[in-house]
């Protein structure tokens, strides 16, 4: 029997037909690297998958939990392309504070007074040019 039914879709193209990745072989990369799960279990590149599967994965250390409600072959528009599945509602949550967590560990860690003025990045400049 064909796998290759409107039912049914290999993981790999589905998540770049829903966006997730700029390329095919960026998804494949991922879940050879046992970051996807189908339904909770880890899967392998030619897994099919269908209406009602649960798709999660990490994706830059954030979490993504989505449940597959359409199958499209080919990479539409992102407005479209969110049609094809519906996102967790907890792990959304979850992903948005850990991205605002990030952000703001990462701006106070590297600009413990704040961002350097146009006039404070001359006065550096001055100083570094001065002694050499």
């Amino acid at each position: 029997m064909e796998k290759t039914l409107d039912h049914t879709m290999r993981l790999d193209k589905w998540l770049w037909a829903a966006r997730f990745f700029k390329t095919r072989s960026l998804a494949q990369k991922q879940i050879e690297l046992g970051r996807v799960r189908v339904n909770g279990i880890k899967v392998k590149t030619s897994k099919y998958i269908v209406v009602g599967d649960v798709v999660a994965f990490t994706l830059n250390a954030l979490p993504y939990e989505m449940t597959v409600l359409a199958l499209n072959h080919q990479r539409r528009p992102a407005p479209e392309a969110r049609l094809l599945y519906r996102e967790n509602e907890k792990i959304v949550s979850q992903r948005e504070a850990q991205q605002l967590l990030d952000k703001a560990t990462r701006i106070s860690a590297a600009y413990p007074d704040g961002r350097p003025t146009k006039r404070d990045r001359r006065l550096l400049d001055k100083m570094k040019r001065n002694s050499w």
